[in-house]
């Protein structure tokens, strides 16, 4: 079979066939000429579906100032890099409607890929090029190796120890960019913009922390340099992007006939809101693809971390309980609709700044459709997984704001509680739970104990919950959940509280 590759892929395009409302194409830009001017850390189905197809689109209208190279760091990027050489970084994003109707494209904004474990000397070389004008991150919500209620980076972590150790042998994504950064300063070359593309608030906010609080630990003056040299926009981004599967692996060979061994499959809607605050205003024209470059981020990404990303944890415990493994099954249970419907209303919007731009009310609807979208296949285990990393940034901000006004947060304290019974590690028919979480062990040990004498004993992790565990208007409807997932299960739990 004909495997995706740049000197393929004209006969690709010539040979693949798509039913009416469906569209296929290829980059119509030159590749060979294109330079990195860009480094990405996280090159995972979300980066290739968002940030590096909105400059693919960016080079198609003929700007080509700009490509991507990717940088890994774990071990596991190996693999991705490996594949994605072998098919000169191209490969297929699929963006389905929930009609079904697919546009299907062959990206190449990706050039490059650098593989940080086998010379982390030379990464940091490769950082250090003038050329490289944005480092770029989607590295999860746990990637940024903070306490989640003090905010303080951590420098016990074992691989920021072993890089402030050996600061020109760097490990880990802080280590390699603050290498570069010093590098270009004591070449003279002005710092590149570090661009945050995580789902948390204020990313840029953090970012800067986290990265000046490491160089701050090996040198206070290249901290104050930073500082006051680099410039780290804040961004809210959004596009469900379930992980690559070997279903995906094998549709685009059986319907499109050619080979990709690291296919992406998205939904149609996407959206972008950036910060407009880059090294000397260097950067990709986003604005002429439809991004919004904006000089104040921080509305939007509360809209979309209190109404979308809390959502998802609104369904996925009780779907995941209820025996539900795709996102869109779960949701067209009228029981949880009605659940997210009344969270996103009655407890996050009340809780948003102003957006005169933005119908939020259709916002919510607009959530719950790309929820039923089922044609994208997403699962409700990938939207439990890293859920410490979740909960504490996208809906306990949501209650503590709550409780300072007086507003609701029963719904928010089910969903707590959902996760409390979710965490326990068996479902309602007895079956383990697979856990996937940085600090699973903590997690289900704190589930555990509530089975004992201690029913608060999830809540009482101050990292995850703050002093929630002291206030009755949380721990009142929290217990009531919690009992009645014990005792009638998820679906009648659910008929409960929303008083069916």
């Amino acid at each position: 079979m004909t495997k995706l590759s740049q000197v393929n892929l004209e006969d690709i395009k010539a040979s693949v066939k798509l039913p009416e409302g469906s569209t296929f194409s290829i980059p119509t830009y030159d590749r060979s000429n294109l330079k990195p001017s860009i480094v990405h850390f996280g090159v995972g189905g979300f980066h290739r579906a968002h940030q590096a197809m909105y400059l693919d689109e960016l080079l198609n209208k003929g700007e080509t100032d700009f490509a991507i190279a990717g940088m890994g760091v774990l071990p596991g990027d190996q693999r991705m890099r490996d594949i994605l050489k072998e098919q000169d970084y191209l490969y297929t994003l699929t963006a389905r409607d929930p009609q079904g109707n697919e546009d299907v494209r062959v990206i190449g904004s990706i050039v490059d890929y650098v593989w940080t474990p086998e010379d982390p000397a030379g990464a940091v070389e490769y950082l250090a090029q003038e050329n490289i004008k944005i480092v770029s991150l989607t590295v999860t919500e746990g990637g940024y190796n903070f306490n989640q209620v003090t905010h303080e980076y951590d420098l016990s972590t074992p691989a920021v120890a072993e890089d402030l150790k050996d600061p020109e042998n760097p490990r880990t994504t802080f280590g390699l960019v603050v290498a570069a950064l010093k590098l270009r300063r004591d070449r003279g070359i002005k710092p590149f913009t570090v661009m945050s593309c995580d789902n948390i608030q204020a990313n840029g906010h953090l970012a800067s922390k986290m990265f000046t609080a490491h160089a701050r630990a090996l040198d206070p003056e290249l901290a104050s340099w930073i500082e006051e040299n680099v410039p780290f926009p804040n961004s809210m981004v959004d596009r469900i992007t379930p992980a690559t599967t070997d279903d995906d692996r094998a549709y685009v060979a059986e319907k499109f006939g050619y080979e990709d061994g690291w296919p992406v499959v998205t939904e149609d809607f996407i959206q972008w809101v950036l910060e407009d605050n880059f090294v000397d205003g260097v950067r990709p024209a986003y604005e002429k693809v439809g991004v919004q470059v904006v000089s104040d981020v921080e509305p939007y990404e509360k809209l979309k971390l209190r109404m979308l990303n809390s959502s998802h944890q609104g369904l996925c415990y009780f779907g995941h309980l209820a025996g539900y493994h795709y996102v869109d099954d779960a949701v067209n249970n009228p029981l949880i609709e009605e659940l997210l419907l009344r969270y996103m209303r009655e407890e996050a919007m009340p809780t948003l700044d102003a957006l005169p731009d933005t119908d939020v009310d259709a916002y919510a609807k607009t959530l719950i459709e790309r929820f039923t979208n089922e044609a994208i296949k997403d699962t409700v285990p990938r939207l439990c997984a890293e859920s410490s990393d979740r909960i504490p940034k996208w809906l306990m901000p949501v209650v503590f704001d709550n409780l300072k006004d007086g507003g609701k947060v029963e719904l928010s304290a089910a969903i707590v509680a959902s996760w409390a019974r979710y965490a326990e590690g068996t479902d309602e028919k007895g079956e383990p739970i697979n856990i996937v979480d940085n600090t699973e062990k903590k997690v289900r040990a704190a589930a555990q104990a509530q089975l004992g004498d201690d029913e608060l004993a999830f809540l009482r992790d101050k990292d995850f919950f703050g002093d929630v565990v002291n206030d009755e208007r949380f721990t009142t409807p929290y217990l009531e959940v919690l009992r009645s997932l014990h005792e009638i299960g998820s679906i009648k739990t659910l008929e409960k509280i929303l008083g069916k």
